[in-house]
């Protein structure tokens, strides 16, 4: 019962450190209280269409086909004759929710919205739909809805089509993009019959937004160089020409209709988007119309890429902006506020006005920022702890007058110069105090992670080294006193808190590590009797030991910003055997495990030498009729997953869509490989096969191409290793040698069995956490979204489900750690340290040894994530570089819970409990 309340504790305290990460580095960048700012003058477009294609790339739409002709002639021709262009510059994530919120919003789309939803939207905020008087929407149902629900009033009108349209296997994408079309001119025909609707239509500030989804439809099923993907280009480029002519004639050539063409982000060769690659976030950005400056000629250029000279437009002028800067535009053009979260800067150069437009259009944008920032200020003001804000009350006043004294004296060029630099400093303070508790509440946290890691040690100790000692009174004296210190400084900080207003979740994060010291100064005997025992202890063996741990945490850590790191850990655990001198005493496991490696990188040979090893393992012990039916039932069932994998697909390259049978069959087989190894015999190697041949089918459906040798090779260096770790054992003198071929998990290990812990066993458990990190990165980088390839899922599903595809994913991640778990779980039995010890153990002062290994495992990754939270702290790099880290920091502590977690599924999976409970049933039915 303790060593359960042990572990929930445990759990908890990570799941909090986990959450902390949220209000860390996932804080909402949205304020609320603004007022709204507009530009006094008169606007020059009274409506506005902003046509997005999603998932267009810049090179894509501007660079010309084989034979030199531009792909879309008409957008080409309007950036020669009549409009500005250039390249929009998307962030990370480059999706479609976070792309289109920095286009119509203006910001970039709050993380904290990650976990509240998708579809609708989770978070209030202004947009230029909201601020318009009516907007009309065509598209994709899930983009159009969180902009409607997320506007004040009624007018914002959504017209979507089936989300079963939105199908990788649909033989033609393109049809979204021609069923919003024709939507738009059925539409614009009806309003002449209809003559409420056509009033609304006359009036000023109206916005048509057609979102257009086949080209990234496309891109995900065939690639972004396919020809379904460009011919798509060509439909959209006709259809932008026909919306504009019949919308100039509905109007009757006005000339008050600004156009703007663009995407949300772009796509990656391989079909995938969602990371910082300039082929994901560099997006075309076209406007035309009212108020829109015409083409503009240059004979030199202020960007040091060869763009311009790739898509041969050298001579065309371009003018470049961040994707957020397009909503101010929109706002400025139609005379509408500016969305009060917005952060973006208007692109003068976009506007064809006068320089008094231009200076009261970047003056109000520069007032509505200040604004946010004013705002931001009165909601964070607490103890100055760190630096002094970068704008005064004073200074704020000063910069406003000013620059409206400008505006007033006409000299709108030096207003213009005076409101970016206003502009600038309001930006760097809305950083500063977005990022105001993050060293506070990183510093507490990097604490807490510290006690609870000191815990586990001395908890560790205590029990394996004969550190106990029965208390005394002089021991209770002291622990009370503790108590009195801790629950004063408990006390402080609650009312430090309590003084600046904190949240809740912040008592949680500052109050915890108070805590956990506590519970670590309570164990100050045990330190002690450490310090005393130290002369009787292996001086220079520990400290190779702790060399040896510091240099492989480091390894692990540095990998995670350099793959090839984990090239050199291969190569170091390679030569293990040599260097550990077991090599003299077990040649041909030890070359078995140093050849291991290398076929991880060649991939080929795997099938022959696992089987090798089975081989021998059914030799010693052969199975029986029922064991041998439940295998032969499984390899069939990896040849029919591997047809299912390539018929699906073949059936997909022919436009055919996603069978049936396929899709029944993939689904049935995810379900059954959580049963199936249930089923089978729970000898070692024949256990552990059951469970790989299981979650090698629903892998092989989860693969595209070669990736699905990844498990085989995997389970290969998993055998090895079980048995190298036997031979280990044999090595040291053990007395209680068992047979790897008669080991069975089921079997209940006599107490005099059961060792204690060695100094060998932290070497074990960083093998351990060294292949939890090979299984991880070796199925994909997840900490970039792109690395996945949407078609992983095809077997199970086409019809875009976020949520569905994206567990199917994580389940494919997770299947390579079960491999590395069960293998920890064999290697846990065969040396003794078993957890399917009696319940007596645990009276004699014992604990189970799956408890003990849990404690193991996180102690290192524990380490793992200290130093990489260090690596976090120092880093100064770009904001994307900062991302990166932290989606490294939200991994390492992501893991740490799985493998927690998915330790109960491994002693389930490896465990006969279940199964006899299961045959006394069926035997007594």
């Amino acid at each position: 019962m303790k060593m359960m309340i042990f572990f929930i504790v445990g759990l908890i305290v990570h799941v909090v450190f986990f959450l902390s990460i949220f209000d860390i580095y996932f804080t909402s960048p949205l304020v609320h209280g603004m007022t709204p700012q507009r530009v006094p003058l008169a606007p020059p477009a009274k409506r506005l269409v902003l046509f997005v294609a999603d998932g267009l790339r810049a090179d894509s739409l501007f660079k010309p086909d084989d034979n030199g002709t531009g792909r879309a002639p008409y957008l080409r021709g309007v950036i020669a004759e009549r409009g500005t262009w250039g390249v929009s510059h998307t962030r990370v994530p480059t999706e479609s929710r976070p792309g289109h919120v920095a286009l119509i919003a203006g910001f970039y789309e709050d993380v904290s919205a990650v976990a509240k939803g998708w579809k609708e939207n989770p978070v209030e905020f202004d947009s230029v739909f909201n601020e318009s008087r009516h907007t009309w929407c065509w598209g994709s149902p899930d983009i159009l809805p969180m902009f409607a629900k997320g506007a004040t009033g009624d007018h914002v009108y959504t017209y979507t089509y089936p989300s079963e349209r939105e199908d990788f296997a649909s033989t033609d994408a393109s049809r979204l993009d021609t069923w919003v079309f024709d939507e738009v001119k059925d539409f614009l025909n009806v309003a002449k019959s209809n003559e409420t609707l056509l009033n609304m239509l006359h009036e000023e500030q109206n916005v048509f937004f057609l979102h257009l989804l086949g080209i990234d439809t496309n891109g995900h099923a065939h690639r972004p160089m396919s020809k379904e993907y460009l011919e798509n280009i060509g439909l959209v480029d006709s259809g932008v020409a026909e919306i504009v002519s019949v919308m100039d004639d509905f109007y009757g050539h006005d000339g008050k209709t600004a156009y703007i063409f663009t995407s949300d982000h772009g796509m990656t060769n391989w079909g995938s988007h969602g990371a910082g690659h300039p082929s994901e976030t560099l997006t075309p950005l076209i406007a035309w119309g009212a108020g829109v400056q015409t083409a503009q000629w240059e004979g030199s250029h202020k960007y040091d890429d060869n763009y311009l000279k790739e898509w041969g437009m050298e001579t065309s002028r371009r003018e470049d902006v961040s994707q957020a800067d397009i909503a101010p535009l929109m706002a400025s053009l139609i005379g509408i506020p500016f969305p009060v979260n917005s952060v973006g800067v208007l692109p003068l150069n976009y506007l064809n006005n006068s320089q008094h437009f231009k200076a009261e259009s970047i003056y109000a944008n520069a007032i509505q920022i200040l604004e946010q920032f004013r705002v931001r200020y009165n909601q964070v003001v607490r103890f100055s702890f760190i630096t002094p804000r970068p704008l005064t009350d004073s200074k704020q006043m000063d910069f406003v007058r000013n620059a409206r004294n400008l505006i007033q004296k006409g000299q709108f060029d030096e207003a213009i110069r005076y409101c970016k630099d206003l502009i600038d400093q309001a930006m760097e303070g809305l950083s500063y105090y977005h990022t105001y508790d993050r060293l506070f509440l990183g510093s507490s946290v990097v604490l807490g992670f510290i006690g609870w890691t000191s815990y586990v040690v001395l908890f560790i100790l205590k029990t394996h080294a004969s550190l106990r000692k029965p208390p005394t009174n002089m021991h209770m004296v002291t622990e009370r006193s503790l108590g009195q210190i801790f629950l004063c400084i408990g006390l402080l900080v609650a009312l430090f808190l309590m003084v600046q207003s904190s949240p809740w979740t912040y008592y949680i994060y500052c109050l915890l590590p108070v805590a956990v010291w506590f519970s670590v100064m309570r164990e100050f005997e045990t330190l002690a009797s450490l310090v005393r025992s130290v002369p009787s202890l292996p001086l220079s063996k520990c400290f190779g030991y702790f060399l040896l741990v510091t240099f492989g945490i480091e390894l692990l850590v540095v990998s995670f910003f350099y793959r090839a790191m984990l090239t050199l850990g291969l190569v170091v655990l390679g030569l293990w055997p040599v260097l550990s001198g077991l090599y003299i005493k077990a040649k041909f496991r030890s070359l078995s495990w140093m050849l291991s490696f290398n076929f991880l990188l060649l991939t080929l040979l795997t099938l022959f030498n696992s089987s090798s090893y089975l081989w021998s393992s059914w030799r010693c012990s052969p199975l029986i009729r029922r064991d041998r039916q439940l295998f032969i039932c499984q390899m069939m069932q990896v040849v029919l997953c591997a047809y299912i994998l390539t018929s699906t697909h073949s059936s997909l390259q022919l436009k055919q869509g996603l069978p049936l049978f396929n899709q029944l069959v993939s689904w049935l087989t995810l379900v059954s490989s959580f049963l199936i190894p249930l089923l089978s015999s729970t000898r070692l190697f024949h256990r552990l096969l059951s469970i790989l041949m299981s979650l090698v089918c629903v892998y092989l459906l989860l693969s595209t191409g070669y990736e699905a040798l990844f498990p085989p090779v995997l389970s290969w260096l998993m055998f090895a290793w079980i048995n190298i770790e036997q031979e280990t054992m044999n090595t040291q003198g053990s007395s209680n040698r068992t047979e790897l071929s008669s080991t069975d998990f089921a079997e209940n290990i006599d107490i005099a069995k059961i060792r204690q812990l060695r100094l060998d066993d932290i070497r074990r458990s960083y093998f351990f956490v060294f292949f939890i990190i090979i299984a991880f990165f070796g199925c994909g980088n997840i900490a970039s979204i792109n690395s996945f390839d949407p078609a992983s899922v095809y077997c199970f599903l086409t019809v875009f489900n976020p949520f569905i595809m994206g567990g199917l994913l994580m389940w494919k991640v997770l299947i390579p750690f079960v491999i590395v778990m069960c293998t920890f779980e064999s290697i846990q039995v065969s040396t003794q340290l078993s957890s399917r010890s009696i319940e007596n153990m645990t009276n004699n002062g014992q604990i189970k040894m799956q408890e003990i290994c849990i404690i193991i495992n996180y102690l290192n990754l524990s380490l793992l994530f200290h130093q990489h939270f260090f690596f976090l702290v120092k880093d100064h790099g770009s904001w994307l570089d900062i991302g990166t880290s932290i989606s490294h920091y939200v991994i390492v502590m992501s893991m740490t819970i799985f493998l927690m977690l998915l330790s109960v599924m491994t002693h389930i999976l490896t465990s006969k409990r279940i199964l006899i409970g299961w045959k006394r049933k069926m035997h007594f039915r």
